[in-house]
């Protein structure tokens, strides 16, 4: 398995950024790679992605989800492996720290080369930062949100 952690502030409220992030139908628009995202049930989605050239599918189970603090998922099947954590953390009225952890297994020897290149760092990265412009652009308006726990 394979770690990678990345943050970013955004300038909006807790509430507002976790209640975006648990809109994960509109994370095609911010996640470079990510073609569709179908949301399942309460905590099941099922993923399309294309990244290289590669397309894979497979299955997310969200695993915890506490409103304004964490939302934490596992593959449950399909062509990747992964667990990850989202933390929201307050630093003011409107601004919020959102990090992100995630383990990976790369699958073949050009995922564990582009692993090896920090590839899966970067993309994380970037999406952070699109996820950063998205929610500000809409001025702290999000485009929905799910409050229940997990």
């Amino acid at each position: 398995m394979s770690k990678v952690e990345e943050s970013i502030e955004v300038a909006v409220p807790v509430s507002t950024a976790y209640n975006q992030w648990t809109q994960f139908e509109t994370f095609p628009e911010f996640m470079d790679g990510v073609e569709r995202i179908e949301q399942r049930s309460d905590t099941l989605t099922h993923w399309k992605t294309k990244i290289g050239g590669v397309v894979r599918e497979f299955d997310a189970e969200i695993t915890e989800q506490i409103p304004d603090e964490r939302v934490a998922w596992t593959t449950t099947g399909g062509e990747a492996k992964q667990a990850g954590v989202v933390t929201f953390h307050r630093l003011g009225e409107d601004r919020t720290k959102v990090m992100l952890q995630l383990d990976h297994d790369p699958k073949g020897l050009a995922d564990s080369v582009g692993d090896k290149l920090g590839f899966v760092k970067r993309q994380v990265t970037g999406d952070l930062k699109r996820f950063k412009q998205f929610i500000e652009k809409r001025d702290g308006v999000e485009t929905g949100a799910w409050r229940g726990q997990v």
